[in-house]
């Protein structure tokens, strides 16, 4: 009996002791998993959760631990895997020397299945416009980059998105460079012939030619300016706030009125089409400069005793204006450009016939503000035509509104 009870104790002591085993292992165990989970330093996550930039997260591996919406939005994060180097670069800076570091990176844009075609070309540019060396262009995105540590173990990356602004930049220095140079030139005569006129009083025949030429360039120099403030103008103003509702037909009328002088000083005939009934909602001083210019642009290029034919379209909605020329027409090439501020197909032609360079970039504003567009087809040697088409405001939708109006004034 004795031997029985030492067996039972025996027993009991090596039950207890495989429990206490079993224990020591299983908390050994949930202590080598919570140590191998990543963790950010308390509080980290919440603020994350509301700042207002793109962020990565990145362990000692450069594993994206965590990273915001916008992070994989911008092409940065895919996966748990950082995309660009650079970026890897500056955090393997930070983690070996300390110190916050902060750069603007111009990277290549990664798409995204479904995403198209990255967003890039100026508004003037056309598809074969390069974008000035160091500018966002196509496929590429600027962001403004902070990258600092987070804790012991983790790197925080913070993404700013400044593509828009950047481009915005680039395109105002283009344009403030190129008035400069549009400018120059026109100054430059004048003051050249000014000098020429104060050396040579008693020559009648010389002052008379250097006058005739300031009052060219003087010319020339007006509707440079003159341009320059339309474009202006038309950059702060609300289409959709301040329109009204406009008959096509008499936009027409006045902007064939209006170059109806130099089409008879070189005895080309405007040739309008019928009328149509095609109403739009919009500026009709607006729409009278782009077709202005567009007719005007037509009997600039157009040979003598020659026609410019103006045409009024309505079908599904649309309301098309057509203006074709007889001139010498245009390269594919030029096509592509054509629409770009100060861009000439002829520079020294250009000159000649006192152009500015910004006439159809204006029509181009003009009718994207409408939210229509422009179109050309033109051949060497065969000519020109450009069609604007815009929305068609139907007369019922037109009463509607009117009597929306009326009815608001009333109360």
């Amino acid at each position: 009996m004795l031997i029985g009870v030492a067996a039972g104790l025996v027993g009991l002591a090596m039950g207890m002791f495989g429990m206490l085993a079993f224990s020591t292992s299983e908390r050994a165990r949930r202590r080598t998993v919570d140590v191998g989970e990543p963790s950010l330093p308390e509080g980290s996550a919440e603020i994350l959760s509301v700042v207002g930039k793109a962020f990565i997260v990145i362990d000692v591996v450069d594993g994206v631990v965590r990273a915001s919406p916008g992070a994989y939005a911008f092409g940065l994060v895919r996966g748990h895997t950082v995309v660009h180097q650079e970026l890897l670069d500056l955090a393997h800076r930070v983690r070996r020397d300390g110190v916050i570091e902060e750069r603007e990176l111009l990277l290549p844009r990664v798409l995204l299945p479904g995403q198209g075609t990255a967003p890039g070309s100026t508004p003037d540019a056309g598809p074969g416009a390069q974008p000035p060396p160091g500018s966002p262009g196509q496929g590429t995105l600027v962001i403004q980059v902070r990258v600092a540590p987070l804790g012991e173990e983790y790197i925080l990356l913070l993404a700013d998105d400044r593509t828009e602004i950047a481009r915005t930049e680039a395109v105002r220095n283009d344009f403030v460079a190129n008035v400069s140079h549009e400018l120059k030139t026109p100054v430059g005569a004048i003051s050249l012939l000014a000098e020429a006129l104060e050396s040579s009083p008693d020559d009648e025949a010389t002052v008379r030619r250097f006058a005739s030429r300031m009052i060219t360039e003087s010319a020339r120099l007006a509707a440079l300016v003159q341009d320059i403030i339309e474009l202006s103008r038309l950059q702060g103003k609300d289409i959709v706030q301040a329109g009204t509702d406009v008959d096509i037909n008499a936009v027409i009328a006045e902007a064939v009125d209006r170059t109806r002088l130099p089409a008879q000083a070189k005895n080309i005939v405007l040739a309008v089409g019928p009328p149509v009934p095609a109403l739009v909602h919009g500026d009709a001083s607006q729409l009278v400069t782009a077709l202005r210019n567009l007719i005007d642009n037509a009997v600039r290029y157009s040979p003598e005793n020659t026609q410019v034919g103006i045409g009024l379209q309505v079908r599904d909605g649309v309301v098309s204006v057509s203006v074709s020329d007889q001139g010498d027409g245009m390269s594919p090439e030029d096509q592509e450009r054509v629409f770009e501020r100060f861009y000439r197909v002829d520079a020294a032609r250009s000159r000649h016939t006192g152009g500015t360079g910004l006439g159809l970039s204006i029509v181009k504003h003009i009718v994207g503000n409408h939210g229509g567009e422009v179109t050309l087809w033109s051949a060497p040697k065969t000519g020109s035509t450009f069609t604007v088409r815009l929305p068609q405001l139907s007369p019922s939708t037109s009463d509607a509104a009117l009597s929306l109006g009326t009815g608001r004034k009333q109360r």
